[in-house]
Parts: structure tokens; C-alpha cells; sequence
């Protein structure tokens, strides 16, 4: 089953988080990940608001997890500590009906 990677961020360093995201897109795209949402338009309904919200899918919830535990991605999180408050999480998609 594929699994959606899904981040809500509040940006607090825009230079350092830039070079954050330029990594982490390469490190996301070798793992399988394609992007379906990132830094577009938004309600929030609940909960706190992050004005940076980022979806991507992969192949399967092991792909999400080997891309964030994978050294490139984890040389691309360093740029984004201290330079965003972020919550993360992959969820495995449900099959359609």
C-alpha cells in the first residue's frame, strides 16, 4: 500500500529551511516519493495553524521510513533544526473501493 509523508511547518529561518527542502527533495524523489501538496493554498479547520503544509506519497510506508532514516535525508534535516518547528507523519493510504 502507498503512504502519504505529511509535514505541517512553521518556517522560523526561510534561508536555512531553503536549503533544507532543495536536499530533502532530492533525498525524497530517490526513495520513491512524489509530491502531491507543498506550500500551497490552506484552511485550517482545527488544531494549530502551520503556514507550510507538504504531502508527498511513496510506494510504501517502509519508503517513507527508509527516506527519513536514509543519510541524505538526515543530512538535509540539519539545515531544518533551529530553522522550523515542523510535525511529521506518514500514514499508509487506504485501497479505493
Amino acid at each position: 500500500m502507498s503512504a502519504l509523508w505529511i509535514a505541517h511547518v512553521e518556517v522560523t529561518d526561510p534561508d536555512a529551511y531553503g536549503e533544507y527542502a532543495k536536499r530533502a527533495t532530492g533525498a525524497i524523489a530517490a526513495h520513491g516519493g512524489v509530491f502531491i501538496a507543498r506550500a500551497g493554498r490552506y484552511v485550517q479547520l482545527e488544531g494549530r495553524d502551520r503556514a507550510r503544509n507538504v504531502v508527498a506519497r511513496f510506494p510504501s510506508v517502509e519508503d517513507a521510513v527508509a527516506c527519513y532514516n536514509s543519510p541524505a535525508y538526515q543530512e538535509a534535516l540539519e539545515f531544518a533544526k533551529g530553522a522550523a518547528e515542523r510535525d511529521l507523519v506518514i500514514v499508509e493510504e487506504v485501497s479505493p473501493a
